[in-house]
């Protein structure tokens, strides 16, 4: 497991920082957006008869964990084992890994249920499941199992009338080793636009997700557990019949993705990078920040949407969008501030020394670069508190 220093498990308290002293770049965090947020898709879910177990990949953070549980307890889906260690360090032990399990994490995951985790993980092969029949033979605690069914030919799985399904669990069955569920994840829905085809997307991953544990069912199996979600379709599904639980994780924070798939505003985004004004290039209309894509990441997910934000959105310190100003451009510590290419809009004057706040296109990228969140006060002009991240695999 990769060592890391931010692995506390709670707030640290700030010193009273107002975001015009504070350290740039840095990652600003907007506890009233996220709850907001929170509370929207668990309203849009209550009707539907179905759990939301977070993908709190996004998240990282034993604290913002918990306040997707303020009564205790609560299930989850993580991205990593690293991950899956450090929540249930915090007192979570409700865990789905949902990344396909290689042979050489099995241990590491059998530690985790050994200390009393209910781990589930995620397989899509009879490969992946003899393995793990063969470490069960030595009858010490195993992790529960959940096949990959694809909904939508976006990355792995199994179709869901594949008997591969099947011949999988009668291997676990064989093994000894409980078979818990299916799982689907609808990717495609990112390519979504303005919320076009979501409803529709959502129908085909419950479809599918519902069909796999059926062919598990008429097979002997039992399928307790029918798992689906993405934040898109989450949001516009409307009958989840046959589902057990939905997964969804940028939903808490949103961004400029999310936005332009027609998921949310862009004053639900509740992440953003400070940044400091550091130079100007009059002659090519540029204005230079010191948060390049080491703060903001690569990730370039708008540039196919219908409005490209660049490298993200850029904001005045109270949060207000300038006109049609993005980071056009960016190197390793350099960001580039451009009025966005056909834009009437001028470019705003801002001297050296100014701080401005940057939308992400990606709130899971953008975060993963910072070690930590700067909690806004409620006047959203200083930091009310630390959050740590965890990093790693």
């Amino acid at each position: 497991m990769l060592d890391t220093p931010t692995r506390p498990d709670t707030a640290a308290p700030a010193a009273a920082v107002a975001l015009a002293d504070l350290e740039t770049p840095a990652l600003l965090l907007d506890l009233g957006r996220f709850d907001r947020n929170v509370a929207r898709l668990r309203a849009h879910l209550a009707p539907l008869d179905v759990t939301l177990r977070p993908h709190v990949k996004t998240a990282k953070s034993i604290d913002l964990a918990r306040r997707l549980f303020p009564q205790g307890g609560g299930a989850i889906t993580v991205s990593t084992l690293a991950e899956a260690e450090y929540f249930a360090d915090g007192g979570i032990t409700d865990i789905t890994y949902a990344v396909g399990l290689s042979p050489d994490r099995i241990a590491r995951a059998r530690a985790l249920v050994a200390r009393g985790v209910a781990l589930d993980v995620l397989i899509d092969s009879v490969e992946q499941a003899r393995a793990l029949a063969d470490a069960a033979a030595d009858g010490a605690a195993m992790p529960g199992v959940l096949i990959e069914i694809d909904c939508d030919g976006h990355r792995g799985g199994l179709l869901p009338d594949d008997r591969t399904i099947v011949a999988i669990a009668d291997v676990l069955a064989a093994g000894g080793v409980a078979l818990r569920g299916v799982l689907t994840h609808a990717g495609e829905s990112y390519n979504a636009r303005g919320g076009v085809g979501l409803p529709e997307m959502a129908e085909a991953e419950r479809a599918a997700a519902v069909a796999a544990a059926g062919l598990l069912r008429a097979g002997g199996h039992a399928c307790p557990v029918v798992s689906v979600g993405s934040t898109p379709t989450a949001h516009f599904a409307r009958d989840l019949t046959g589902v057990t639980e939905v997964r969804a994780g940028v939903f808490m924070f949103f961004d400029l993705v999310m936005h332009g798939i027609g998921v949310c505003a862009v004053d639900d985004i509740a992440v953003s990078v400070l940044a400091t004004v550091i130079g100007h290039r009059v002659d090519k209309g540029w204005i230079l920040t010191d948060a390049g894509w080491m703060a903001m990441s690569r990730d370039r997910g708008t540039a196919k949407h219908p409005v490209d934000q660049g490298y993200g959105l850029v904001c005045a310190l109270d949060g207000t969008p300038y006109p049609d100003l993005i980071v056009g451009d960016a190197s390793q510590e350099h960001g580039i501030l451009t009025v966005r290419p056909g834009s009437g809009a001028a470019l705003p004057d801002l001297p050296v020394g100014t701080r401005v706040r940057v939308l992400p296109n990606h709130a899971c990228a953008t975060s993963a670069q910072h070690d930590r969140y700067h909690v806004l006060d409620a006047a959203g002009t200083g930091v009310a508190a630390v959050l740590p991240r965890i990093r790693g695999w």
